[in-house]
């Protein structure tokens, strides 16, 4: 027998698939226009990588975000709602600019800056001692901000962001001013934080972290999107059926098949890039290089978001 949900008084709540949604958003200072014409989506749970280089208009859409500034023409919709002031509660954002009061004691600034995003003094005592645990920064709390060096003062920005659970993080530049240990204490806490149920937009110029880090990204340059997607369909798109050979002998590639792109030979090795051409694949390749040299390694040329970022940028430069 199946049982209808409204006999059992449950409330189905509608899954929303898209966090947020930027729909033609467009901005334009004096003559300088910052954003045209934005459309994107972030999908609810996700790491999003919001890339572009400097004066792209990655933090004119943030600001839109943030409520800090209002778009010109389009709408930004935050769980399928336009956005609106009742949402900033929702939101934690770190900004590249920090934003702590120099004066101002550590625990005195957290206890001030939780209770402005809703949390009672309780809860916001509560967070703050379960996060400097965390973190490892109890003995920080009576030390003023100014006392504090930059690292320092970006694991308390951290905290002041993320503490009072938003489903919505922007962390633009988290890892500035960190040391390689501190960056992966931030970036294990970011995991878990996504893991957790918060969705973050991820802004940054450090590619590296975005390929370990993030689920989508969207790229901004000169004011326009110039690509959107999942990370791993994005690399696939821009493969180029390049292989990495090395092994034992002399590689002489002599079939219409197969173009060398790059080869070096030191003494009885060899290294080489080789294409496969008119759709062959990389057995054809095994089976046309067993026969003349020892191979020791093939493996697939996958481009890097560095390299799919710098070809994106200067090919829209260029047209």
């Amino acid at each position: 027998m199946c049982i209808q949900p409204e006999r059992l008084n449950l409330k189905i709540k509608p899954i929303t698939l898209s966090i947020l949604k930027i729909a033609g958003v467009s901005k334009k200072y004096a003559n300088h226009l910052a954003l045209q014409d934005i459309t994107f989506e972030i999908p609810t749970g996700c790491i999003f990588g919001l890339l572009g280089p400097n004066g792209a208009g990655k933090t004119s859409l943030i600001r839109i975000i943030t409520q800090i500034t209002g778009a010109d023409t389009g709408q930004v919709f935050f769980k399928e709602e336009p956005l609106h002031p009742k949402h900033i509660r929702s939101i934690g954002y770190l900004p590249e600019e920090r934003g702590l009061y120099k004066k101002m004691k550590v625990g005195e600034q957290l206890l001030y800056l939780a209770q402005l995003k809703g949390l009672s003094k309780a809860e916001a005592t509560e967070k703050i001692k379960k996060w400097v645990d965390k973190l490892e920064i109890r003995s920080w709390l009576s030390k003023t901000i100014e006392d504090l060096s930059k690292g320092m003062q970006q694991k308390v920005q951290f905290i002041a962001t993320v503490m009072h659970q938003p489903e919505l993080i922007i962390l633009d530049e988290p890892f500035s001013g960190f040391d390689p240990i501190n960056a992966n204490v931030i970036k294990d806490e970011i995991l878990a934080l996504r893991e957790a149920g918060s969705t973050i937009i991820f802004s940054t110029h450090r590619m590296e972290s975005v390929e370990e880090l993030c689920d989508n990204i969207a790229l901004i340059n000169r004011s326009r999107m110039i690509l959107n997607g999942r990370v791993k369909e994005i690399k696939n798109t821009y493969k180029s059926n390049t292989y990495f050979i090395e092994g034992k002998g002399r590689l002489m590639i002599m079939s219409p098949d197969f173009k060398v792109l790059e080869q070096k030979q030191t003494g009885d090795f060899f290294r080489a890039s080789i294409q496969l051409l008119h759709h062959v694949t990389p057995n054809h390749l095994l089976r046309y290089l067993l026969d003349r040299v020892e191979i020791h390694a093939l493996q697939e040329q996958v481009p890097s978001i560095n390299d799919i970022f710098i070809k994106q940028v200067k090919e829209n430069q260029d047209a």
